[in-house]
């Protein structure tokens, strides 16, 4: 067997295109689009590119010259801090030990050639919210750009020698579920003082809205991970790319005398919509999207992002603005039910929170470290407090 490096359309159509012919029996899999996939790799579309980042991908074919794996290794000098550990991600594999370790190979050689030491994976080239880590619980249609695999994938990985780095787990419940009582005392806590309200998105007043969610984001999560501020024209392009497909009646957020103190991203499961399109956002594709866009729309809501100010934490905003979107969104909008994007094992408060509101763990990831040198303990996530 043999791998080749994804250089020309080709090989570009030959790695966008295995996946449909190994997951061809699978009911389950959906088709990502092309185009999600090709912006990672865009060295215009992918900002990691102009701060340094590198990324390389390939196909591996047997001895008779057929497609039977694929993988890409990627460096963010950006991720894990200083520490010079590199990824992988993207990867597809027949069920076949010596293929899956013939691509792992490839992506260490690379990497170590490029100064790293260790490897996580299957991970993005870019933010968390897409293709991270690998299904290892809950074999059932993916999320939007969320990663899906075969249950064996699990053993290809650990006999290689990969070991868990973060478990990332997905909640879900029916938007007709009733609340445990005490979330419902603590929205009437709130609810009593007059100088808070919930309202959900208005599209007629988009900037506002935008720089309510930075204002609170900044406060609420970039100090998590060591992270940086998120800059305004960040939350206008996230908000931007929204646009086309966002539901404002499932975007809230909470304000304490007229100061934003919490939101709440919601958008519908895209991945409704587009598993009819076959990988592939033309012009027809998009008439088929507005079409079930408008007749067939999504019963899924996709929990994007939530965040409470530090000053409101703890004493029941979350309730507050939970209960005051769920009246609306469960009457007016016609959805059924609503999963959570991922939360890692690492962040406790909000395992909590999701399970305080009755959801149920509906799938679980996994993102595993492998260390070049197999005398290294590979150590959990640092836990956040």
């Amino acid at each position: 067997m043999y791998t080749v490096e994804v250089k020309n359309s080709k090989t570009r159509r030959q790695f966008l295109n295995f996946p449909a012919k190994l997951y061809a029996h699978d009911k389950n899999w959906i088709h990502p689009l092309d185009q999600d996939i090709e912006k990672v790799f865009d060295t215009e579309k992918n900002k990691l590119f102009k701060r340094g980042g590198k990324a390389i991908r390939w196909v591996l074919f047997n001895g008779n010259d057929e497609i039977i794996g694929r993988i890409a290794a990627f460096i963010n000098p950006k991720y894990e801090g200083k520490n010079p550990v590199g990824g992988f991600g993207f990867f597809e594999c027949i069920n076949d030990q010596k293929a899956a370790n013939h691509l792992f190979n490839q992506a260490k050689k690379w990497l170590e050639e490029n100064g790293m030491e260790t490897m996580d994976g299957p991970i993005n080239f870019g933010e968390r919210d897409q293709w991270w880590g690998l299904l290892v619980e809950g074999f059932h249609e993916p999320l939007y750009n969320m990663n899906y695999n075969f249950p064996y994938y699990v053993e290809l990985f650990e006999n290689y020698g990969f070991k868990t780095y973060f478990n990332q787990e997905c909640y879900s419940l029916p938007f007709n579920q009733q609340l445990q009582s005490k979330l419902y005392d603590r929205h009437a806590n709130i609810a009593k003082d007059s100088a808070f309200k919930a309202e959900h998105l208005k599209l007629n007043n988009l900037d506002k809205y935008v720089a309510d969610f930075v204002t609170i984001y900044n406060k609420a999560w970039a100090s998590h991970g060591g992270g940086k501020d998120m800059p305004l024209s960040q939350g206008k392009l996230i908000f931007k790319t929204m646009k086309p497909v966002i539901d404002p009646k499932i975007v809230w957020f909470v304000y304490y005398k007229e100061q934003p103190v919490a939101f709440w991203l919601n958008l519908p499961d895209l991945n409704q919509y587009f598993k009819h399109l076959n990988g592939k956002f033309g012009l027809l594709e998009k008439i088929k999207f507005l079409w079930y866009k408008t007749f067939q729309k999504s019963k899924r809501v996709i929990g994007i992002a939530f965040g409470v100010v530090p000053e409101w934490q703890g004493k029941g905003v979350d309730n507050f603005m939970i209960i005051e979107g769920q009246k609306v969104i469960r009457q007016q909008r016609g959805y059924t039910d609503y999963e959570m994007q991922w939360i890692g094992d690492f962040n406790p408060k909000m395992i909590n929170v999701a399970k305080s509101l009755g959801a149920n763990l509906s799938r679980k990831l996994r993102t595993y470290r492998y260390h070049f040198d197999p005398s290294k303990p590979v150590e959990k996530h640092k836990v956040l407090r």
